[in-house]
């Protein structure tokens, strides 16, 4: 008898949302989207020009800003679905989860990356040319791609092997890696990876700045450089802090689990997720975007659609070819 009015107890239920309720999902997705629509741009204006294209530095932003957009989009989709509760077959919500866990690994590791490129930059000038070069940097963001590949494919085989459940059933909530794996191994692996890389990319990153900060003590170095490039370190340490602050959300969600209803569980992951997941992702794009003297003209000039700016000419907002 119970089985037969669960349907109508869930019917009652979303009937008896409250207006609060049923703002919260566009109130939440409307300023993401935005940011999503300023992270194309930036992609879109790191790709216009040979300048961003050919050098280094800029290609491995354009890295980092599509990475996060990728997640950005593919965590919104999933929000989308699970607060109109639409539930999905169970091998596309494992592709989907994937995507957003692939992206989601890159960033650290290119934020390493980024931080190096800028110790290299300070303390061996004259050899920066030669070392951090277009072709290495490709390499180098081939190897960030395959080591996060590798760990997805690792959590796929987890999934195929002990799970029991077919994926060609349709789930019964909303898809999400904590409603997806079950399994205790493999939250024992994202956890030894997840810490493996933070602390990797942590002392990578504490390492430039150090090496940074020895080189400004040289009389023989650019101060205005050396200084510039100690506030990118610091910036990439701060962004990875933000980054590391998603792995709370599982820890909090337990804490919350046996104290609350499920309707307002979900809530707070919902909450959750807009905070700590999505929201430094968020920033990426508009932050190295505004922050570049290069980047910041063409990308004020798209965002105004063209129009000519009050004080300035219309040509005289996008940045010439010259590096």
């Amino acid at each position: 008898m119970s089985n037969l009015t669960q349907p109508k107890d869930n019917i009652t239920i979303v009937l008896s949302r409250n207006i609060l309720e049923i703002s919260f999902g566009p109130v939440s997705v409307a300023p993401l989207l935005i940011f999503i629509y300023i992270n194309g741009f930036v992609l879109f204006t790191l790709r216009c020009k040979p300048v961003f294209r050919e050098t280094p530095r800029y290609v491995l932003l354009y890295n980092l800003i599509f990475s996060d957009t990728f997640q950005l989009a593919v965590g919104q989709l999933l929000y989308i679905l699970a607060y109109v509760q639409v539930y999905m077959i169970r091998y596309l919500c494992v592709i989907i989860v994937m995507l957003a866990m692939l992206t989601t690994n890159i960033s650290p590791f290119n934020l390493a990356v980024m931080s190096l490129e800028r110790y290299v930059a300070v303390c061996f000038p004259l050899r920066h040319s030669a070392i951090v070069t277009v072709k290495n940097t490709g390499v180098s963001i081939a190897v960030v791609w395959a080591i996060c590949g590798i760990s997805t494919i690792i959590r796929i085989f987890i999934l195929i092997l002990l799970e029991s459940m077919p994926l060609d059933q349709y789930m019964l909530d909303f898809c999400a890696k904590e409603t997806l794996f079950k399994q205790k191994l493999f939250y024992d692996f994202d956890k030894a990876f997840t810490g493996v890389t933070f602390t990797s990319v942590g002392i990578v990153i504490l390492c430039s700045y150090f090496g940074v900060m020895i080189a400004a003590k040289s009389a023989s170095s650019d101060k205005a450089s050396t200084t510039k490039a100690k506030k990118t370190v610091v910036l990439h340490m701060i962004q990875l802090l933000l980054i590391l602050s998603s792995t709370l959300i599982s820890p909090i969600l337990t804490a919350f689990s046996d104290k609350v209803d499920r309707p307002t569980l979900e809530r707070i992951y919902y909450i959750l997720f807009l905070c700590l997941v999505n929201l430094p992702r968020c920033l990426s794009g508009l932050i190295y975007g505004l922050r570049d003297q290069t980047i910041r003209p063409c990308l004020l000039y798209h965002l105004r659609f063209g129009l000519r700016h009050p004080k300035l000419g219309r040509t005289s907002t996008v940045p010439s070819n010259k590096h």
